[in-house]
């Protein structure tokens, strides 16, 4: 039974929902991409099925990684996974990163096209949004579903609001780097270590893994930015 009264359980919900947003812009630019070349009468309908169907595989690998999350070991995997993830939200990506995304010319290719991306594009945010439901499914399904309709009809706003105040990025890898912090120490190969001989870690690992991530990620961005620019001198 959920405690909606506790405070823990809507800070989670809400770090699933900001996440989600934040590692779903590309889901709406493929959605988008694949439903361009349908009759107008039928991209409402395409982007609806080809997002529900999307969603709901993702729901279901979440669910398989929260219960995979408890075999040792594993959760040391997913914490470094996530530390990459976050420091990739920070790196700027290419600007012909989705242009290989074709559009599907009848409603079953377009979805079809939006569920393969999304199958494919989706192990960073279901990795995330597992880590942060700390194994409640019912949190993690929730926290899924509050995000879909933001995602669906607000992507552009959103993907406004982050490139206005690029510290929503930032803060959203450092919740990132935080949350990979908490997974780490609770791997049941460390659990029992951490809680005999060093129970601080709780506390300081998310922090250094808050501030890691933004430390390499402030590297990883201006290193490709340098690349970039050095890149445009010799085409010129």
């Amino acid at each position: 039974m959920m405690d909606f009264s506790d405070s823990q359980f809507w800070i989670a919900l809400l770090q699933i929902i900001w996440i989600d947003i934040l590692l779903s812009g590309d889901n709406a630019l493929v959605i988008a991409l694949a439903c361009r070349s349908l009759p107008e009468r039928q991209k409402r309908l395409g982007i609806v099925l080809g997002a529900g169907a999307a969603i709901g595989l993702r729901v279901i690998f979440a669910i398989f990684i929260v219960y995979l999350m408890a075999v040792p070991f594993l959760k040391i995997v997913g914490a470094l996974l996530l530390f990459w993830i976050a420091i990739k939200l920070m790196t700027p990506e290419s600007a012909s990163g989705d242009a290989h995304v074709s559009g599907g010319t009848t409603l079953f290719s377009a979805v079809r096209t939006i569920v393969i991306a999304d199958v494919v594009m989706s192990l960073d945010n279901v990795i995330a949004i597992a880590a942060a439901s700390h194994g409640n499914v019912i949190l993690l399904v929730l926290g899924l579903l509050i995000s879909i309709p933001l995602i669906l009809f607000g992507s552009t706003l959103i993907l406004k609001a982050i490139e206005r105040f690029p510290l929503l990025v930032t803060a959203g890898a450092a919740l990132l780097g935080y949350i990979a912090g908490e997974v780490l120490v609770t791997d049941p190969a460390l659990a029992p270590w951490v809680e005999a001989e060093a129970p601080w870690l709780h506390m300081v690992a998310p922090i250094i893994g808050a501030i890691g991530v933004v430390a390499a990620g402030s590297i990883a961005a201006r290193r490709r930015k340098s690349s970039d620019l050095a890149q445009a001198r010799d085409i010129a």
